[in-house]
C-alpha cells in the first residue's frame, strides 16, 4: 500500500510535469490543475473532509498573497519603472563602459548584474537583461544566453529579495537567517565555481583564465563571504543583493586595471560621458531598498522589534494541528521595497501617471505568476494536511535510507526544472525534504538547504528559463541547441551536488 500512496501522492507533480513538457500548456493553467488534483485526492483517496481542504487551500492562497505575490510584484514595479524613468539605460552604460576584454565584461555583466538583478526582481530578468546586453555589444546569441544561464542557477536561491528561502523556511517552520546560512554554505563551492566556468566558456577552455585568474576568483569569493554573513545576520532578502554587488564593486576595480589580451579585445566604441548624478539617480531605488530592508532587520534590533508589533496571528486550517500564519503589516521586504520604488520614482522625475500606468501594466504583466502562486501554494497546503507530503517521503526514506542526501538535491533540481521557480520547487518538495530528516534523525536545516542547492542546477536548466534567454537574444526556437550546451554544467553541478550533500549529512 505504500507505494500506491506514494504514486497517488505524487499525482500533483505527475500533473504538473506532463502538463508543463508534454502539453506545453501555460504554468498557470498547469499550476491549477494541480491544485485540482489535489483536492480530489484529499476528498476521495486521503478522506480530508470538505471544510478542512477548503480553509487548507484559502491557507496557502493567504500564504501566496502575503508576503510572497507583494514582493513579486513591488520587485517588478520597481524594475518596470527604471524602464520607464531611463535609469535601466544608464546601469547598462555604467556596466559596459568598464574595460573592452570580453572576459571581464561576461563576468561584470553575467555573474555580478546578473546576480544583482535576480536578487532584486527575480522571475527571468536576471537572465533576459544581460543576456541582451552581451548580444547587443556582438556576443554570439547562443554564447550570450548560456553564460547568463550559468551564471544564473547560484542566487535563484536569495532571488526577487529572498523569497524562495523565506517561503521555504516559513512552509516548514524553520528559521530564516539560519536556513540562509546552511544554504549560502551549500552553494559556496558553486559561487567560486560559476565566475571560473563562465571564463573558460568564453575561451573554450582553461587558457581563457590567462591574466584573469585573480580577478576571475575575487569575483567569486566576494560575492560568497557577503552572501554568507548577511544571510547568517540578516536573513535571505538581501544575501544575494549585497553579495552581488560587492562582487560588481571588486571585479570593476580589479577588472578596470586588466590589459585586455589581443584575443579578448573587443573593439571600442564612442560613448557618452558618464555623469556621477545621474548615476546616482539610475540607482536610487535599488539603494533605498537596501538601506530599509538593512535598517528594519534584526541588525537594527530597536527599529525592528517597534515595527513587528504591527502584526496579525491567524489559524486559517479549521482542522487538527493548523499552522499559525503571521502577517507583517508594516515590516515585509514588499512594502519597503514599494516605498523604494516611489522615493527612487520621484527622484528619476517620474509623473504620477508614470507611477499609475507602470503599476497597472506590472500588475496585467504578472497576472499568471499570482495565479501560479496561489495554486502551487494551495496544492502544497493540502498536500501537507491531507498526507500526501508524508505518504512520499516514507516511501523514499525507506528506498533510499541513509542515502537519502545524495537524492536529495535532484529533488530540488526536478522541482525546479519543472516549474522554473526556485519558490515552486520549495513549496511543493520543502516539506518532503523536511520529513525525510526528521525519519532519519539528520539536520533539518542542512537536508532542507539541499533542496535549495538543487534548484541551482535546475533552474539553468528550465525550459522556462532557456526559452526567456533566447527572447532575448531574438532566437526564439533553437531550445534544443540551447540544452545540449547548458546540459553538461547542470549534470556537472549536480554530481558534485550530491557528493557534498551526502559528505554534509554525515558530518552534521
Amino acid at each position: 500500500m505504500g507505494f500506491i500512496y506514494f504514486l497517488l501522492g505524487l499525482l500533483p507533480i505527475i500533473w504538473l510535469i506532463v502538463a508543463l513538457i508534454v502539453l506545453k500548456m501555460p504554468t498557470f493553467k498547469a499550476a491549477m490543475g494541480s491544485l485540482a488534483v489535489a483536492i480530489l485526492l484529499a476528498l476521495f483517496v486521503w478522506k480530508l473532509p470538505f471544510m478542512n481542504v477548503l480553509t487548507a487551500t484559502l491557507e496557502g492562497f493567504a500564504n501566496a498573497a502575503w508576503p510572497i505575490i507583494l514582493v513579486i510584484i513591488a520587485a517588478m514595479f520597481t524594475y518596470n519603472l527604471t524602464l520607464k524613468t531611463g535609469a535601466m539605460e544608464v546601469i547598462k552604460h555604467m556596466l559596459s563602459s568598464v574595460t573592452n576584454d570580453k572576459r571581464i565584461l561576461i563576468l561584470i555583466l553575467a555573474w555580478c548584474f546578473g546576480g544583482f538583478m535576480e536578487g532584486m526582481a527575480g522571475f527571468g530578468t536576471a537572465i533576459a537583461i544581460p543576456a541582451g546586453m552581451l548580444y547587443a555589444m556582438g556576443f554570439d546569441p547562443i554564447f550570450s544566453c548560456l553564460v547568463c544561464l550559468i551564471a544564473n542557477g547560484v542566487p535563484t536561491a536569495f532571488g526577487s529579495i529572498g523569497i524562495p528561502t523565506v517561503t521555504l523556511a516559513g512552509l516548514v517552520g524553520l528559521e530564516n537567517t539560519t536556513l540562509s546560512f546552511y544554504t549560502a554554505i551549500q552553494l559556496a563551492p558553486f559561487i567560486l565555481l560559476c565566475p571560473i566556468l563562465i571564463v573558460m566558456a568564453t575561451g573554450k577552455g582553461f587558457k581563457a583564465l590567462k591574466g584573469v585568474l585573480p580577478v576571475t576568483l575575487a569575483s567569486g569569493i566576494s560575492f560568497l563571504i557577503p552572501t554568507i554573513i548577511i544571510g547568517n545576520f540578516v536573513g535571505a532578502e538581501l544575501a544575494v543583493v549585497v553579495g552581488s554587488v560587492c562582487s560588481l564593486l571588486v571585479t570593476i576595480l580589479m577588472g578596470s586595471k586588466v590589459k585586455p589580451d589581443p584575443q579578448y579585445e573587443m573593439e571600442k566604441k564612442d560613448k557618452q560621458p558618464l555623469v556621477v548624478k545621474e548615476c546616482v539617480k539610475a540607482w536610487s531605488p535599488f539603494i533605498c531598498i537596501f538601506v530599509f530592508l538593512l535598517l528594519t532587520s534584526k541588525l537594527v534590533a530597536p527599529v525592528n522589534s517597534a515595527l513587528s508589533q504591527f502584526s496579525s496571528a491567524v489559524q486559517i486550517y479549521c482542522g487538527q494541528n493548523p499552522n499559525t500564519l503571521t502577517f507583517a503589516w508594516i515590516n515585509t521586504p514588499g512594502i519597503w521595497i514599494f516605498l523604494s520604488a516611489f522615493i527612487g520614482g520621484k527622484i528619476q522625475g517620474a509623473s504620477l501617471n508614470d507611477f499609475v500606468s507602470v503599476f497597472v501594466s506590472t500588475l496585467k504583466q504578472m497576472k499568471a505568476t499570482m495565479i501560479t502562486m496561489c495554486s502551487v501554494l494551495g496544492c502544497a497546503k493540502v498536500m501537507g494536511y491531507a498526507g500526501m507530503i508524508a505518504a512520499i517521503a516514507d516511501f523514499a526514506i525507506g528506498v533510499t535510507g541513509p542515502l537519502y542526501p545524495i537524492v536529495a538535491p535532484w529533488i530540488g533540481a526536478l522541482g525546479c526544472f519543472v516549474t522554473g521557480s526556485g519558490t515552486s520547487s520549495g513549496v511543493f518538495f520543502g516539506a518532503v525534504q523536511a520529513s525525510a530528516a526528521q525519519a532519519l534523525h539528520a539536520n533539518t536545516y542542512w537536508i532542507v538547504a539541499l533542496n535549495s542547492m538543487g534548484v541551482a542546477a535546475g533552474k539553468m536548466l528550465s525550459p522556462q528559463s532557456i526559452a526567456i534567454a533566447l527572447s532575448a537574444v531574438q532566437k526564439e526556437g533553437q531550445d534544443s541547441k540551447l540544452l545540449a550546451k547548458i546540459l553538461p554544467y547542470g549534470v556537472l553541478f549536480l554530481i558534485l551536488m550530491s557528493i557534498y550533500a551526502f559528505v554534509g549529512a554525515k558530518i552534521l
